[in-house]
């Protein structure tokens, strides 16, 4: 798993996301932001989380942070994925793995007793000068928005 820390910078990335626009994360200078990863768009996991980010997205705003997903999922299932949702944050599309990469949250996992790879869901809070705040890797995907914010 990840062997980013606290007080670390953040790996800087650039990406597209669902809609084709390139994402950096020199864009959120200035910006607290929530990079969240999760395995695959439209399972019943990544949608409690995703939602849980949404029910409580104008929380985030109002706290001086934007939002933005991350999976290795195509730009067309990213776009679904909001559709149906309604999610008000972007989705990078990360097919090549270089954010994930980055970030380290690619490796082995286990499920039902089968090893394989794969994405391993973890959220990291990014300061306004790029310097990680908080690394969660057990992320509770019903109450993701306490996790970040410890109510």
């Amino acid at each position: 798993m990840t062997t980013l820390r606290v007080g670390d910078i953040a790996p800087n990335f650039e990406a597209l996301d669902q809609q084709g626009n390139t994402i950096k994360l020199s864009g959120y200078k200035g910006k607290k932001l929530v990079l969240f990863f999760y395995p695959k768009a439209s399972t019943p996991g990544c949608t409690m989380e995703a939602c849980n980010l949404r029910d409580n997205y104008q929380v985030f705003l109002a706290k001086g942070y934007d939002v933005l997903g991350v999976s290795a999922d195509s730009a067309k299932r990213q776009q679904n994925f909001i559709n149906k949702n309604e999610l008000p944050f972007p989705l990078l599309a990360d097919e090549d793995k270089v954010v994930i990469n980055a970030f380290g949250v690619w490796g082995p996992k286990k499920f039902m007793g089968r090893e394989y790879e794969g994405i391993h869901r973890a959220t990291f809070v990014i300061d306004e000068k790029g310097v990680i705040e908080d690394v969660i890797t057990k992320v509770k995907t019903k109450e993701h928005t306490s996790q970040i914010f410890k109510f």
